[in-house]
């Protein structure tokens, strides 16, 4: 089943330093992106981390530092990769738990901006383990009947999301052809910073979803304990929950 757009719809996947969203880089990525007339348009290359790739990671994604040290740096194609997912939605295989905060993350140090707050994302993998409980390999074969080749190329996993995500559209009449749908069904729980940090409540309210204050609101726990807020900002937390966190502080202290 051909999925039903109205927007583009960036189907995307990163191959990096290691799986810290903080302190781990980007060094491949790949971007099918959907138009509503079908359309398809690719664009997959290596990036420069400008830090060591563990052999662990190359073990996975087989790229070494030998392969990407002439490549740019992620902040050189930050822009042009902005424009090129503008007015996009998107779709991935964990991208809600792993990519998407890594890529948001790369943006803010680059210095671009890139307001995802509009768009909706499909999480191909929360669809499955709903339906199936597999892994990508698996899905692969279980949807489409085919072994997956490349595995861990970034493109090779991309376009095997890209045609999983098809095949769950044709195997479940329930599940609706629409973005939105398809996201609301992917989504593993309204958080309002991309690390699941702060989530909403049954109030629509901004709470923690860690440590001591877990469950607490964000406001009420920085107008009660300001030196909260201090400890998140200068620890080790991504940059998107920081800049959520200040976003709340200074909403609080002007309402």
């Amino acid at each position: 089943m051909e999925l039903n757009l109205k927007r583009p719809l960036v189907f995307f996947d990163l191959e990096t330093t290691g799986v810290d969203t903080v302190n781990d880089r980007i060094v491949e990525v790949s971007m099918i992106k959907i138009m509503p007339s079908g359309e398809e348009v690719v664009r997959t290359r290596r990036i420069n981390p400008q830090m060591h790739i563990p052999e662990q990671a190359t073990a996975i994604h087989g790229i070494t530092d030998e392969m990407v040290k002439d490549e740019p740096t992620f902040a050189q194609i930050a822009k042009s990769m902005a424009q090129f997912i503008e007015g996009c939605d998107f779709g991935g295989f964990n991208s809600n738990r792993f990519d998407l905060p890594m890529l948001v993350e790369e943006f803010l140090r680059a210095g671009v901006d890139v307001d995802f707050k509009r768009c909706k994302f499909i999480d191909v993998q929360n669809i499955f383990h709903k339906m199936e409980q597999r892994t990508l390999v698996a899905a692969y074969k279980f949807y489409c009947d085919k072994d997956l080749q490349d595995a861990h190329s970034a493109e090779a996993d991309t376009r095997a999301t890209y045609e999983v995500l098809k095949a769950q559209l044709d195997r479940y009449p329930d599940l609706q052809n629409d973005v939105a749908s398809l996201a609301d069904f992917s989504a593993r729980g309204e958080t309002v910073d991309y690390a699941g940090r702060i989530v909403y409540n049954d109030k629509g309210e901004e709470v923690f979803a860690f440590g001591k204050h877990k469950g607490r609101r964000v406001s009420d726990v920085f107008e009660q304990e300001p030196s909260y807020y201090s400890w998140m900002m200068n620890g080790d937390f991504p940059l998107y929950t920081k800049k959520v966190i200040t976003e709340i502080r200074f909403r609080a202290k002007n309402c």
